[in-house]
């Protein structure tokens, strides 16, 4: 054996797909919708995720010091980030700062660092944290604004009414919630169904537009762009999002035919809500999804089928955050039946 050479172990070669590049092709995948977000609701979510990143990143130097553990290393590796940034996306652009600041330390201490950190959680950080807010604080994440599009939005807020409203959690003088407050698409269907009426009524309300509501869908369209954007650079693969649209739309498309004065079709729930985010961003997440090609298949179908039933009969109008959360825990059996016997070692 010639010992001139000296062998390193394997592996030989270093990917490119780092941890931060990753986190930063992902943020600057959701720059469509949040730019979207900005025309059709104002500058609300760029204060959101302002809050919520600086709060993230407290929180994850915080944690990374009580752990031991190196600072800059993880600080800079995008993950705290993008956490952050999903929550934003979910809530009202006006709504007040500690909903954001409490959701996003939630996130980062409880669902992420209290099982180790990243790679070792195995919940959604960003749905935990929705949820935990959705769940506390329901009447606070109603208050969406009317979209601006077509004049539907009542009143033009400036920057500096927008800082006002969510650092005071007061509206400007003359202004009240319910003159400048718009249902979301999902909630004003699920009202006017309660109420009695049918498909066609509740969505004859001008916040409407041909396949959902109006600004939601295009913000819809900025996710569907990121989310091809990834799929274009490898960073996520087809299995988890086509499957998730699948298992949401299929038995949307089931119910429509057998009573479509009742039950929306598959466009308006593709449009609506957080479908799209869910399935390209969400659920996509690589440390709390299924590992196999099956597995996402299964795991993707799951979500997109909970998500269905909870729009439809659940309490809730919409279902993606706790479907993610009720498919995490579902994880490790589909891990069990779906990954492949590594040679030479037994189940």
């Amino acid at each position: 054996m010639n010992k001139s050479f000296p062998a390193a172990t394997a592996p030989h070669t270093v990917g490119s797909n780092r941890v931060g590049r990753i986190m930063g092709l992902v943020i600057c995948a959701l720059l469509p919708a949040i730019i979207l977000h900005v025309i059709v609701f104002g500058p609300g979510i760029v204060l959101q995720i302002v809050l919520g990143v600086t709060t993230a990143l407290v929180t994850e130097a915080l944690a990374l010091r009580l752990r031991q553990q190196p600072i800059r290393q993880f600080l800079c590796d995008g993950s705290a980030v993008i956490t952050a940034v999903l929550i934003a996306m979910c809530l009202p652009p006006l709504a007040p700062w500690w909903l954001i600041v409490s959701g996003t330390a939630f996130a980062i201490l409880i669902a992420k660092h209290l099982y180790g950190g990243l790679g070792a959680n195995p919940f959604n950080p960003a749905m935990v944290g929705y949820a935990v807010l959705l769940v506390s604080f329901p009447a606070h994440l109603t208050r969406w604004l009317a979209p601006d599009i077509a004049g539907l939005q009542p009143v033009d807020l400036s920057f500096g009414d927008v800082f006002h409203t969510i650092f005071t959690g007061q509206l400007p003088d003359a202004l009240r919630w319910d003159a400048i407050t718009s249902p979301t698409p999902l909630n004003a269907v699920r009202t006017g169904l309660a109420m009695g009426n049918t498909l066609q009524e509740s969505v004859a309300s001008p916040i409407f537009g041909a396949f959902g509501g109006k600004g939601w869908d295009w913000i819809n369209v900025g996710l569907l762009a990121g989310g091809m954007s990834l799929l274009a650079l490898r960073i996520i693969r087809w299995h988890t999002p086509v499957a998730m649209l699948a298992g949401l739309m299929v038995p949307a498309a089931f119910m429509y035919a057998m009573d479509p004065g009742t039950y929306p079709g598959p466009l308006f729930h593709l449009t609506a809500g957080a479908t799209l985010l869910g399935a390209f961003f969400i659920a996509t997440d690589p440390v709390s999804s299924a590992t196999s090609n099956r597995g996402k298949l299964i795991y993707g179908a799951g979500i997109g089928l909970v998500t269905y039933v909870i729009r439809a009969w659940g309490g809730y109008p919409d279902g993606v955050a706790f479907a993610v959360l009720l498919m995490n825990l579902s994880v490790p059996l589909i891990d069990r039946f779906t990954v492949p016997r590594i040679y030479g070692h037994e189940r």
